[in-house]
């Protein structure tokens, strides 16, 4: 169950970043890919069409998009600190299930 709220919570979170952050860029643009603030997340992301749920999918299709964004961001479920986990930063959620339980 916690980790289900805490999924959600980063899903909603993604979303609710990049609404802003669209919301604040001139349309039709992508953000610029800034390297420079990168945590050193190397694994791919998963493949979106893989989840059933609309909103997972779109957080994962997000995330392959704009990779150098999650990877500048600190997860705040603390799967990095996790010695089961031993994440990045919150892209490393979006290189397997995580971000999606």
């Amino acid at each position: 169950m916690k980790r289900e709220v805490i999924g959600s919570i980063l899903t909603v979170m993604v979303l609710v970043l990049l609404t802003l952050t669209a919301e604040a860029a001139p349309k039709n643009t992508m953000p610029v890919n800034d390297e420079s603030l990168r945590r050193g997340e190397k694994s791919a992301t998963l493949d979106p069409a893989q989840f059933r749920e609309a909103k997972v999918r779109e957080a994962y299709r997000v995330a392959r998009e704009i990779p150098w964004v999650l990877d500048s961001i600190y997860c705040y479920c603390q799967c990095e600190e996790s010695p089961a986990f031993r994440h990045k930063s919150l892209l490393s959620c979006y290189v397997d299930n995580h971000a999606s339980v």
